[in-house]
């Protein structure tokens, strides 16, 4: 293992004249996630925090398959962040003020909507993961688009203007359920006081004013997963606002590069603060990892992984299964970059999984030593498709499996076979993703959770065969924000901040790994079709994203 030391050169604060050893400002980040929120500060020099708060967050379910959030809530919560880290720089003799600028990072697709006069939600945030859509997925699949006739015809018709193919997931779907299914929502619109957005939207208008001349923006990468934008102009496109019925009289965020000034706080420590920078959480971890350049690729591995693979200035439309998404857009004035986005549903669950439903490991550390205590699998492999496969499958029919048991297997074997599953997972959109774009990828940086353990990655590095690089500073998504909102003011240089990272590099074969990854295809072979009726479903393989 070797670790690349790399200096990093910073830019005063609205001067842009390079800051001086003694010179040292800070920038901070929103960081609202699923499970929790959390605001960081980060020094101008070292690009560390310095200090940060964070507050679990709760989940509403309503009926199996719903998750929703409180809006309000979730405002509560990032002021307390706010105020309680601002509190801690005190204790350090950091002024808050010595803070430039904000930015924002946020759990993707989630949909708000709210009210323009009060300022009051017209209904819970439904988040990304809600699955009661699946309904109106299928109706609007079903739905006649001039001079396409087939499904893949519909499917490459809307995939090519919004980059995504119809699932749940994206945000257009949970406008239309709340448009059909809370009456105060259809009523805001015909009365054009509905507004629209994502979870930065919400937290931005707030922020800037709220009803008192709030600032309602979102910014390219949010906006690309809603699957009202389109991908190639970034702006709200008619023909797929048609497509899905949505009335005129709503009223959308403004379209926004991620690194800009939006507005400032007006209330808190940090009142008159900029904001300065938005981004969503998997592409502000791209950008946290520096995957400046075309061909770079990260992996976060949480509960899911999310792999995105920077494609430059043009986008890849996908026909290997994967997403084309806007990447980030570091200012008004320039071009904006786009990568492929592939999805594994069960990462890091798979591994609570053990430890809270069959209760055979305590931890996730104790986890790493058993996996560690022996060389292979013992020809297991466990396919954790607990909600069927995503990227690039598409099979919701799929479940979890585990082949080759034998008397011998132990629960060491099983627990490798664990980490191994997620490793093959993150192999299979790889291949993709080279196939889509026609170039290798040559490393593959890594953050979240799973990434700080060395057994994983020695697992990862070896299955994938690619060097697989580590940062020494983890919150990556944070800092991606941070970064977004410091380039928009001058703190940073986009094109000499480095980052430094532990290398983990291969040690078997290829024609070894090569075995192993025909036994996990027919393993996944295996694992689809365990939740199907006896009649297939047509729209299996369009349902996809």
């Amino acid at each position: 293992m070797s670790k690349i030391h790399n200096l990093i050169c910073y830019k005063k604060n609205n001067s842009h004249k390079s800051m001086s050893d003694a010179e040292e400002t800070y920038v901070g980040a929103i960081d609202e996630g699923t499970s929790s929120t959390r605001f960081l500060v980060f020094s101008s020099k070292t690009h560390h925090p310095v200090a940060s708060h964070q507050i679990s967050t709760t989940n509403i379910s309503l009926h199996e398959g719903w998750v929703e959030q409180d809006p309000e809530d979730i405002l509560m919560k990032v002021k307390e962040t706010i105020a309680v880290t601002c509190e801690k720089l005190k204790m350090m003799n950091i002024s808050p003020s010595a803070i430039a600028a904000i930015g924002v990072t946020n759990q993707r697709e989630t949909t708000l909507v709210w009210d323009k006069y009060t300022g009051k939600p017209l209904y819970n945030a439904i988040i990304w993961m809600d699955l009661r859509t699946q309904s109106i997925v299928d109706r609007f699949i079903n739905k006649r688009i001039p001079n396409c006739h087939t499904l893949d015809e519909k499917k490459r018709h809307l995939q090519f203007k919004s980059g995504l193919t119809m699932n749940p997931y994206f945000s257009v779907f949970k406008l239309v359920w709340l448009m059909e299914n809370v009456p105060e929502v259809s009523k805001a619109i015909q009365e054009e006081r509905c507004m629209f957005g994502t979870m930065d939207s919400w937290l931005i208008w707030n922020l800037t004013g709220g009803i008192n001349g709030g600032v309602h923006i979102t910014d390219v990468t949010n906006a690309s997963r809603t699957m009202l934008m389109n991908i190639h102009s970034l702006r709200w496109d008619k023909a797929l606002i048609d497509f899905f019925e949505i009335p005129s009289k709503l009223l959308y965020p403004e379209i926004r590069s991620c690194s800009e000034v939006y507005g400032r706080m007006t209330d808190g420590p940090l009142s008159e603060t900029p904001i300065s920078g938005c981004i969503g959480d998997q592409q502000a971890a791209l950008m946290g990892q520096m995957c400046f350049l075309a061909g770079q690729a990260k992996c976060t591995f949480g509960t899911g992984c999310f792999l995105l693979y920077n494609t430059g200035r043009k986008p890849v439309i996908s026909t290997h299964g994967l997403l084309t998404t806007v990447a980030y857009k570091m200012g008004k004035h320039t071009d904006p970059i786009y990568a492929l986005e592939g999805s594994v549903a069960v990462a890091g669950s798979a591994t609570k999984w053990l430890k809270d439903n069959l209760c055979i490991v305590d931890s996730y550390k104790s986890m790493e030593v058993m996996a560690d205590s022996v060389e292979d699998t013992n020809g297991i492999h466990f396919v954790p498709a607990f909600s069927g496969l995503y990227a690039p499958y598409w099979k919701s029919d799929a479940r979890g499996t585990i082949t080759g048991l034998t008397m011998e297997t132990t629960d060491a074997h099983l627990m490798r076979a664990t980490l191994e599953g997620i490793c093959f997972q993150t192999k299979d959109v790889i291949q993709s993703m080279q196939s889509d774009t026609g170039h290798p990828i040559t490393a593959l940086n890594v953050d979240g959770g799973m990434s700080t353990s060395d057994t994983f990655l020695r697992i990862l590095t070896n299955v994938c065969c690619l060097p697989v690089v580590r940062p020494i500073m983890v919150e990556t998504t944070a800092l991606g924000a941070a970064l977004a909102a410091g380039f928009a003011i001058g703190v940073w240089s986009m094109h000499s901040v480095k980052s430094n990272c532990d290398t983990f590099i291969q040690t078997l074969s290829e024609e070894e790994q090569k075995s192993e990854y025909v036994l996990w295809k027919k393993a996944i072979d295996r694992s689809i079709g365990w939740n199907k009726d006896d009649e297939e479903n047509e729209y299996d393989d369009f349902v996809g994203f």
